[in-house]
């Protein structure tokens, strides 16, 4: 039995220690909003945290994350960053399609909990590995930016 943390819940799951940690979070413990992309971790659309840092689930085994904190999107709007990055997200109008979201919105939070005011070239970096295909980045770049001043307004 591998032990895991995920969205502050304890979880056991009997798994090949192996087997990519998107599948476990997908179809083992059943939240779907992490996607499936492109299986390489080269698109970002799987994108967790684990203790706190942006990961590739399709290409992290299980073993890596056991005793360690996992988030999803289905909790990050528990964190003040990732409150603040989901309502720019809406402010801005961010998603068309959708797909990419959960892990535009991962990194993003994960920019923002360790860097509460960052610049563009930072937010690049931080961004370059989710694609959109639908071509949002104005938008997610814009609704970052947001994020960080309601951030450092305590909102």
């Amino acid at each position: 039995m591998l032990k895991l943390n995920v969205n502050g819940k304890p979880a056991s799951l009997d798994a090949d220690p192996e087997m990519p940690l998107l599948w476990a979070i997908r179809e083992d413990l059943q939240l779907t909003g992490t996607k499936f992309g492109c299986g390489m971790a080269l698109c970002g659309a799987c994108t967790v945290h684990l203790d706190g840092k942006p990961v590739r689930s399709c290409s992290t085994p299980l073993s890596a994350a056991t005793g360690k904190k996992v988030i999803t999107i289905e909790s990050v709007g528990n964190s003040k960053a990732g409150k603040a990055i989901q309502a720019a997200w809406v402010k801005h109008d961010v998603p068309q399609c959708g797909y990419c979201q959960s892990g535009q919105i991962m990194s993003a939070t994960a920019l923002l909990a360790s860097n509460a005011k960052p610049s563009d070239k930072q937010i690049d970096e931080a961004m370059s590995g989710n694609i959109c295909r639908c071509g949002t980045y104005n938008q997610i770049k814009a609704a970052i930016k947001d994020a960080s001043v309601a951030l450092s307004k305590g909102a």
